[in-house]
């Protein structure tokens, strides 16, 4: 009877997760609540809810059930990007693997790990349960659940991997469902200077500004630096370390308060000091930039997401069939798959539907 009862939670626990992501919430209030509802079937302690640029994969916002040290965020960073570790997020994603246990990974001596010894020992922790948010091969989010009591289970990893595919569509979601107004905000680009350690040499009043925009949007200390701006630090130095696999400059696109969106860049200033340091630009992004995210988020195929920018520019169906060599039949098949995902019936809907998503905020 027990075990009849217990499953009879998590299927309604299931259900309610699964109302909780097509509800329109924005993105910061659903991932508490899925929080709240994961802790009844899956307790945990501390708890790590980020979104992600699908992109770039770097942190964009945390949730923390449980403010832990803060210590932890640079170790779980230097870990995540600097070091070989089990069920580091990325490894995640190239095994398409959407749930893993650490206790498991490390075959019950978690010693073995890194993170184990160095943040979650320290907490007082005894295992970890991570997942990530994927659709498509874009990742919207990732998860850690700490817990000090037992080891997860093998029925905790399943109830959560049954989850995974919905909460990335809920993530997915809450870039497109928000409806805040544009209001004004500073357009002059920001200038942060750190040094490798993270602690502030120099800013800019711009950057100062963003600095206090994205800690107000999380709820952080003042004194701590924002996911975001940690996060393309830590992007730059796995690129320089030899740990991602393409040379790309590292960088976020996030929604602010004020409806538009700012783009966060990385990298590493040429100085003849023997102190190096970093710099982290905070610019308001262009709608070029922001394209490839809107694109994602309404699930379109790279070809669909070619025709979308191509109608946003004004080509007719020749011109876009002569551009991308296909027949002016098969951009038609495309446009009315777009139209069909995107929620419109003309060409100009879909423009109009795009712009306004490129200057919404989450």
């Amino acid at each position: 009877m027990m075990l009849m009862d217990r499953e009879r939670l998590a299927e309604l626990n299931r259900l309610e997760i699964t109302r909780l992501c097509h509800s329109g919430l924005d993105s910061r209030t659903l991932r508490r609540e899925i929080l709240q509802l994961l802790q009844v079937i899956v307790p945990f302690d501390y708890a790590y809810f980020s979104t992600t640029d699908p992109a770039t994969h770097l942190g964009t916002s945390s949730v923390l059930a449980e403010e832990p040290p803060s210590w932890c965020m640079s170790v779980f960073l230097e870990n995540e990007f600097l070091q070989q570790d089990f069920n580091q997020f990325s490894d995640m994603a190239r095994r398409r693997q959407a749930v893993s246990i650490l206790s498991e990974a490390a075959r019950s001596e978690l010693h073995r790990s890194h993170r184990f010894r160095e943040m979650l020992n320290p907490l007082a922790m005894e295992d970890e349960l991570r997942a990530i948010f994927v659709t498509d091969d874009a990742c919207w989010g990732t998860l850690c659940l700490h817990r000090g009591t037992a080891s997860y289970t093998p029925e905790e990893a399943a109830h959560l991997a049954q989850l995974t595919d919905t909460i990335a569509d809920g993530l997915r979601k809450a870039l497109l469902l928000s409806r805040v107004p544009l209001a004004t905000t500073l357009d002059s680009p920001g200038l942060l200077i750190l040094s490798d350690d993270l602690s502030v040499i120099a800013m800019t009043a711009p950057a100062q500004y963003w600095l206090s925009e994205l800690s107000a949007m999380e709820k952080a200390d003042g004194g701590v630096l924002p996911v975001s701006v940690r996060s393309v630090v830590a992007g730059l130095k796995a690129l320089e370390s030899g740990r991602l696999a393409v040379n790309v400059t590292p960088k976020v696109r996030l929604y602010m308060r004020s409806g538009h969106w700012l783009v966060l860049y990385a990298s590493r200033l040429i100085s003849s000091a023997s102190q190096t340091q970093v710099s982290v630009i905070f610019e308001l992004a262009q709608p070029a930039e922001i394209a490839p995210v809107i694109m994602q988020a309404y699930a379109l195929t790279r070809r669909e997401g070619e025709i979308t920018q191509c109608v946003v520019k004004g080509w007719s169906t020749t011109e876009i069939a002569a551009r991308l060599h296909i027949s002016p039949n098969t951009v038609q098949d495309h446009l009315k798959a777009i139209f069909e995902k995107v929620a419109v019936g003309s060409r100009g809907e879909l423009a109009a539907r795009i712009f306004v998503q490129q200057h919404r905020s989450d």
